[in-house]
């Protein structure tokens, strides 16, 4: 996880550490992947809850289930229950919102590969 991080240019690296540190501080045992050059994030017996992805313009924060977590994150997705954050390099960042998605996030089965 942290070569990925490591690896992501400029802006982007600084928010997938911001992202990276949250979901540490907030989902006490998280556990760590990177499949598909894409860090996951999930619990032991739950599954994923939560992927990132560094875009060109953007960062995309994937919830895989998303769509029952209050309130709904943006961004929709083909996936029924998938919803997305994208964040951009000048976007402010809402710790608070993201560590309350997170939180839900974490409390809802995952997705199992």
């Amino acid at each position: 996880m942290q070569a990925y991080i490591d690896a992501l240019p400029g802006w982007k690296r600084d928010i997938g550490s911001w992202l990276d540190a949250l979901i540490v501080r907030n989902v006490p045992g998280v556990k760590k992947a990177v499949k598909w050059n894409t860090p996951f994030y999930g619990l032991e017996g739950q599954g994923f809850f939560l992927g990132m992805h560094a875009f060109t313009n953007y960062v995309k924060v994937t919830f895989f289930r998303g769509t029952s977590l209050r309130p709904v994150p943006p961004g929709p997705s083909k996936t029924p229950d998938t919803r997305y954050y994208d964040i951009r390099e000048d976007d402010p960042l809402d710790e608070a919102q993201m560590a309350k998605w997170v939180k839900q996030a974490a409390s809802l089965p995952g997705w199992i590969t």
